[in-house]
């Protein structure tokens, strides 16, 4: 049997501080949602300046990128490029979701939503660099 890496919520502080810290360095009111690897919420921190509906976009991307193993921004591309029945797909396929990966596996997700989509992904990318 194998043993599997997850995501404590020591883990979940340590990688919503770091995108937050993103965040409030650059002034950007946004939500930063964190699943585990079957897309399901573990912590949502709505920054001051967020809209409502952020939060639900925020879990989506990074259901999204959890369930798919995928960033967001994947799925979002080959919509782009003409495989329109992705769209049914589950998910939300926008950029400003990643899968945390550990050792090989995914192990949980960030989603971010508030401000343009490659800033949204830029605080998870820095929620990322702490999992490293």
């Amino acid at each position: 049997m194998k043993t599997k890496a997850y995501l404590t919520m020591a883990d979940a502080k340590r990688i919503a501080a770091a995108c937050e810290a993103e965040a409030v360095k650059n002034g950007w009111g946004v939500v930063i949602a964190l699943t585990d690897d079957g897309g399901h919420l573990l912590w949502l921190q709505r920054l001051d300046g967020a809209r409502p509906a952020n939060s639900e976009i925020a879990t989506l991307k990074a259901r999204h990128a959890a369930i798919n193993r995928r960033p967001s921004k994947a799925r979002e591309d080959l919509i782009l490029e003409g495989r329109f029945s992705l769209v049914t797909m589950p998910g939300l396929p926008v950029q400003g979701g990643l899968p945390i990966m550990y050792e090989g596996e995914c192990i949980g997700a960030i989603g971010v939503s508030g401000v343009l989509s490659e800033e949204d992904t830029q605080v998870a990318q820095a929620g990322l660099a702490v999992v490293k």
